[in-house]
C-alpha cells in the first residue's frame, strides 16, 4: 500500500516520462553522416535531452511540478527500469550461447581493460585538474554501483575518495549513454573494428550504457542484432561479476600506490583516517 501511494505521488514524472518517450519514438533514430563515419542519434538520447531540459535548474517554473523530493524519491526507480534490459539480454544470451563461447579469452581478459581508466584518466586528474585524493575515487574505474561500494567501505563517501567516485558516477549516469551511443555510431560504419569487438565493449558494467551502446551498433548493422545483444549483455554481466574484484584487487591498490609516489607528502593518509560509517 505505501508503495502504491508513492507512485501517486510521483505521478508528474510518470506523465513526463510517457510524454518524451513517445515524442522521442515518434523522432524515431536520426543518422548524421560525418565522413570518417555515420553519428546515429537514437531515441534514448533525444529524451536524454527532453529530460535535461526540463530540470526545475534549467527551467525555473518546472519545480512546482518536480520537487526535490518527488525527484529523490524517483531516483531508485531506474535500477527497476533497468530490469528489463537485463532480462532481454538474459533471454538472448541462451540461443546465441555459441557465439558466447567462440568469443572465449576476449570476453575474461577485456575486464582488464578497465584499467585503461587509470592510465589515461589519472594523469589528466593529477596534473591537469590538481585533484587531490579525489583522483582515486574518480579514476580506479568507470563508478557505477559495484565501485561506489567498495570506494564507500574502505574510505567513506564523505571523503575526498567518495567525492571523487561519486563525482565520475554523476557524470557518467548524465552524460555516459550519450557518449558511449555517439562512439559506438561511429565506430561501427567506419569499419575499424569488427562488430563482435564493439558489442563485447559495450558491456562495462553498467547497464544504461550498454543499452545505449548496443542499440546504436544494432541500428548500424542490423543484420547481427542477435549476435550484438548477446555480446554485449554477456560481457556486461561478466563485468558485473568480475569488475568488482578487479576494482578490489589490482586497479584501487594501483592507483593508490600510484598517488602516493608522485604526492608522497601528502598529509591525508588513509590508513590514518577513520572511515565513515557505509550508507545504508
Amino acid at each position: 500500500m505505501e508503495a502504491l501511494k508513492t507512485l501517486v505521488r510521483l505521478w508528474p514524472i510518470h506523465l513526463i516520462v510517457l510524454v518524451t518517450s513517445v515524442v522521442a519514438q515518434f523522432i524515431g533514430v536520426r543518422a548524421i553522416p560525418i565522413g570518417i563515419g555515420t553519428i546515429l542519434l537514437l531515441p534514448l538520447l533525444f529524451v536524454f535531452v527532453f529530460t535535461l531540459l526540463l530540470n526545475p535548474n534549467v527551467i525555473k517554473p518546472i519545480g512546482r511540478v518536480l520537487s526535490t523530493k518527488r525527484v529523490a524519491a524517483a531516483s531508485p526507480l531506474i535500477v527497476i527500469a533497468i530490469m528489463p534490459f537485463i532480462a532481454k539480454f538474459g533471454t538472448t544470451i541462451g540461443p546465441s550461447i555459441e557465439e558466447v563461447v567462440e568469443a572465449g579469452p576476449a570476453l575474461l581478459l577485456q575486464e582488464l581493460g578497465n584499467l585503461g581508466t587509470i592510465l589515461l584518466a589519472f594523469p589528466v586528474a593529477i596534473w591537469v585538474f590538481r585533484m587531490g585524493r579525489e583522483s582515486i575515487g574518480a579514476v580506479h574505474s568507470i563508478a557505477r554501483e559495484p565501485n561506489i561500494a567498495i570506494i564507500a567501505d574502505r574510505y567513506g563517501l564523505r571523503s575526498p575518495e567518495g567525492t571523487g567516485v561519486m563525482g565520475v558516477y554523476v557524470m557518467g549516469t548524465l552524460f555516459g549513454t550519450f557518449v558511449f551511443a555517439i562512439i559506438a555510431s561511429l565506430l561501427a560504419t567506419n569499419g575499424v573494428f569488427s562488430v563482435d569487438a564493439l558489442a563485447m565493449a559495450c558491456g562495462v558494467g553498467s547497464g544504461s550504457m550498454m543499452a545505449a551502446c548496443s542499440g546504436a551498433l544494432a541500428e548500424a548493422v542490423p543484420g547481427s542484432t542477435d549476435s550484438i545483444t548477446a555480446l554485449a549483455g554477456a560481457s556486461n554481466l561478466l563485468t558485473y561479476a568480475t569488475g568488482m574484484y578487479v576494482s578490489l584487487f589490482i586497479a584501487l591498490p594501483l592507483v593508490e600506490r600510484m598517488y602516493l609516489r608522485i604526492r608522497p607528502d601528502d598529509p591525508e593518509n588513509p590508513r590514518a583516517r577513520t572511515t565513515e560509517e557505509p550508507v545504508r
